[in-house]
């Protein structure tokens, strides 16, 4: 790979994990991509959204090249709370190197993949200073973490509003499970949330029959939501699924029968299904469960994000390609996982996923081989080589 001036991939990430950037702070992780960046001609542009009821989100987009083709690298700065620190070997912000292995909250996702990709984004400017065949860009937003309304959705909006969208996007999310190299993510399951209660008469339980439990009418619910499979996959997908991840009544008196019972639900769904098809198959099972019981039933449905397909293109050609040069590695197209930032890019322009291993992601000791991060940001690269061969 050609030699440039400026920072590569391991001396970025462990100026970024030394951010304490947990969701929604930006403590000058963006900053100093900022700096880096423009110091390599990118423009670029701090976006600082607001909304009400969630907390204030900084946001960079940065862009070298007027022309297309654009490709855009899509990550975040922010990162999980990392827990006791005193149940971590090493700090969770200092980006010690122990054996070949970087540690840190947040080097594998993903400050570690954004590393990578604005290594590999100097690497090639500085390789092609009077002739870079296109745009490169970097979105970047401190939100993903979190409850996600102030980051890469609204980023997106403005970039529209000025013409910013790019041809296509790669988000250097974590993707691979044991293996850099192993996957490719070209699409992403869809998620819907549900809440049902479900009333009834609190009384005392030496007289049942002067009340009505709704505990038996919840759970009856929750049996008929598992009662059949809601598919059997899909060509790209597995099987959806539903998960009760929680049961409450409120109740803490022993010999008192509750007067309601809740349960809250998510569903991963495939593109087999709608969000609203869904939503309305469940609300039946749940009204056929509690006919005739006497029981009232509140069913509400929060549509977090739909599923989503990138189908089999040169852009997940050219990935597959630049893995296969630096690892020896074909890696598999996969969907599996749970959702990212790549459910506002598809609605904008094609994207896939690829980063680093992502077996410790969220944990203590969070960490990835170093190994790893360089061979990533030679992958993007090439990619980004091969990508403007491909598509100019």
């Amino acid at each position: 790979m050609t030699a440039t001036p400026y920072p590569q991939a391991l001396e970025i990430a462990q100026a970024l994990i030394r951010c304490p950037s947990v969701t929604p702070e930006e403590a000058g992780a963006l900053s100093y991509l900022q700096g880096v960046l423009e110091g390599a001609g990118f423009a670029c542009h701090r976006l600082p959204f607001s909304e009400s009821g969630t907390p204030d989100v900084d946001n960079l987009f940065a862009r070298i090249g007027n022309g297309a083709p654009h490709i855009c690298f899509a990550g975040h700065t922010d990162v999980v709370p990392t827990g006791d620190e005193a149940d971590w070997s090493r700090p969770p912000f200092a980006a010690e190197i122990a054996d070949g292995v970087l540690y840190g909250r947040g080097a594998s996702d993903m400050k570690g993949g954004v590393a990578a990709f604005a290594g590999a984004a100097l690497a090639f400017i500085g390789g092609h200073q009077d002739s870079l065949p296109g745009s490169i860009s970097l979105l970047i937003t401190g939100d993903e973490e979190g409850p996600s309304i102030n980051g890469t959705k609204k980023v997106l909006e403005w970039m529209a509003e000025r013409d910013q969208i790019p041809d296509h996007c790669v988000v250097g999310e974590p993707t691979n499970p044991e293996a850099l190299g192993d996957s490719i993510k070209i699409g992403r399951r869809g998620s819907l949330y549900g809440h049902v209660t479900v009333t009834g008469e609190q009384g005392h339980s030496a007289y049942p029959h002067l009340a009505a439990n709704p505990i038996p009418g919840l759970l009856a619910v929750m049996n008929a939501f598992h009662a059949e499979p809601l598919d059997e996959g899909s060509e790209h997908f597995a099987p959806s699924n539903l998960q009760v991840t929680s049961i409450d009544t409120g109740n803490l008196a022993p010999n008192v029968i509750p007067a309601r019972a809740a349960a809250r639900f998510n569903v991963r769904y495939n593109d087999i299904h709608t969000a609203e098809k869904l939503e309305g198959r469940l609300r039946k099972q749940a009204e056929a469960a509690l006919q005739g019981s006497g029981l009232h039933l509140k069913f509400e449905v929060h549509r977090s994000s739909p599923s989503f397909l990138t189908p089999a293109n040169d852009l997940v050609e050219v990935m597959q390609a630049a893995v296969d040069e630096i690892t020896g590695r074909r890696p598999q197209r996969s969907t599996e996982g749970g959702t990212s930032d790549a459910r506002f890019i598809m609605e904008h322009c094609p994207v896939i996923e690829f980063g680093l291993v992502n077996a410790t992601i969220h944990q203590v000791d969070e960490n990835t081989s170093v190994k790893d991060l360089e061979d990533l940001a030679k992958i993007y690269e090439s990619f980004i080589g091969r990508y403007f061969e491909a598509f100019a």
